[in-house]
Order: C-alpha cells, then sequence, then structure tokens
C-alpha cells in the first residue's frame, strides 16, 4: 500500500465497484493510499478492480454484495473490519439501470427493484457503515451516489429519479445526524459517464448515444475519473466545511 496520499493509512468501501464510476473511485481511494473494500454483485468486474489496484502497487479486497440485502451488506462491512480493523471512508455508488418504461405500464416489481437497489440499498449501507466510521472518531466520510437525475424530473424513469431523489435527502438527513461528530455526509450528482452498464444500455445505436450526448450542454458525456475526482475531494480534508451537499457534476444536463 502507498505510504502517502490523502487517505494514507485509512481504510475505504466502494460499492458498485466493478465498473465505471465505482471502479474509477476505488482506484483513486488506492492511488491515494487507502486499503481498500471493492463490492459488488458481479465477481469477475470486482475481481478485476482489485487486481487492477494490485497491480498499480495499491491494497484491496473483494466482497461480493448485494447491496438491496440487509445480510449482505452487513457481510460487506465485516469484511472491511476483519480485514483491514476499521472503515473510514465509504462511496455508496452501487446503481441499475431505469425501467424505461412510464409509471401506468411500470410493473411493480420492477419499481420495488430499483428502489430497493438505489435508494433502500443507501440506506442499508449508510445504517452499517455509519458505527464503524463513527468509532475512527472525526474526520471520516460518506459520499452518496444521486444522480443530475436526482434533481429534475424524466419521463420513463420513474423508479430511477425518484431513488436518486431519496439518496439526497437521506444524505440530508445523515449529515444533519452526525453533523456534531466531526464525520460527514455527502452526495455527488453524476451526468452520464462511461461504464459497462451505460454503454450496455446505449449498446451500439450511434443515434441513441448522440441523444444522451446531447443531454449534456458540455457537448460529451463523463469519463468516470471526472467523478471519481468528486468523490475523492468529497471525503478529503480540502472539503472539511462541506455538510450535506449534493455535489453536481453532470457537464450541465441539470441546468437547463
Amino acid at each position: 500500500m502507498p505510504d502517502s496520499g490523502r487517505f494514507a493509512a485509512k481504510v475505504a468501501l466502494v460499492t458498485g465497484a466493478a465498473s465505471g464510476i465505482g471502479r474509477a473511485s476505488a482506484q483513486g481511494f488506492a492511488r491515494e493510499g487507502a486499503s481498500v473494500v471493492v463490492a459488488d454483485i458481479d465477481p469477475v468486474g470486482g475481481q478485476e478492480t482489485v487486481r487492477l489496484i494490485t497491480d498499480a502497487g495499491g491494497t484491496a479486497c473483494f466482497a461480493q454484495t448485494d447491496v438491496s440485502d440487509s445480510a449482505s451488506v452487513q457481510a460487506m462491512v465485516a469484511t472491511a473490519i476483519e480485514r483491514y480493523g476499521r472503515l473510514d471512508y465509504a462511496h455508496n455508488n452501487a446503481g441499475i439501470v431505469g425501467a424505461g418504461s412510464t409509471i401506468a405500464d411500470m410493473p411493480e416489481d420492477v419499481w420495488q427493484r430499483g428502489v430497493g437497489v438505489m435508494l433502500t440499498g443507501v440506506f442499508l449501507c449508510l445504517k452499517y457503515e455509519i458505527p464503524h466510521i463513527l468509532a475512527q472518531g472525526p474526520g471520516g466520510a460518506i459520499v452518496n451516489t444521486s444522480s443530475g437525475a436526482g434533481l429534475i424530473g424524466f419521463p420513463g424513469m420513474a423508479d430511477y429519479v425518484s431513488s436518486k431523489h431519496g439518496v439526497i435527502g437521506l444524505t440530508r438527513t445523515a449529515a444533519l445526524e452526525l453533523a456534531g461528530t466531526g464525520v460527514r455526509v455527502n452526495a455527488v450528482c453524476p451526468g452520464t459517464a462511461r461504464s459497462r452498464m451505460v454503454n450496455e444500455w446505449m449498446g451500439d445505436d450511434p443515434a441513441l448515444e448522440k441523444q444522451v450526448v446531447d443531454l449534456h450542454p458540455i457537448g460529451r458525456i463523463a469519463d468516470p475519473e471526472e467523478i471519481a475526482a468528486a468523490v475523492l475531494w468529497l471525503c478529503s480534508a480540502e472539503s472539511s466545511f462541506v455538510l450535506g451537499h449534493a455535489l453536481v457534476v453532470d457537464g450541465g444536463y441539470s441546468i437547463q
């Protein structure tokens, strides 16, 4: 493990770390000196993230995790404590693609699945991470991944939009509950970023990709590392007076 960096001798946990923003975040924590628990439901992608970190000289382990399941989340947090003895930072990032159907046509099980992963999943992570981060005293931080869609409406994505709005509410509530402890909770609101999930959703459809790009006034979609940089800043001492904030990193998507 590197002996220098903003997070040297600390431990970070990242969910949804098998690809995309989560992978970039996990790699960033490791480059800055943290030991990283790479959590994801996908063991192949998760182990690949661990390999990328360790090949670069970092320290990481994989925890296969379904964030919508309480026992699985508890086991994930236990992995951090058993392997590294502490938990200092968490990036609660796991998510899935929205249903792509109107409210009237959305199957109830699809709604429940979306909310279960993207909102209840964040609640469960907070519930079981917070006691261990508090145990380290002041200086810990948690970042939850919301979305530009957590700030505005978008037709055909009620499960996704509602969950991401809810993440901001959870973030603000957790931030107030922990405000006097020195442990900070914030959120990041990305626009569309390159990831396996996004690439699979867009497929090889140039028209769909252009449509997605056109939603972002900056004229492109993000590299995952651009979102991860915001996450790392929110966990660092450089953002020590930032609390309960939803940091928008969306290329202008939500200001139109």
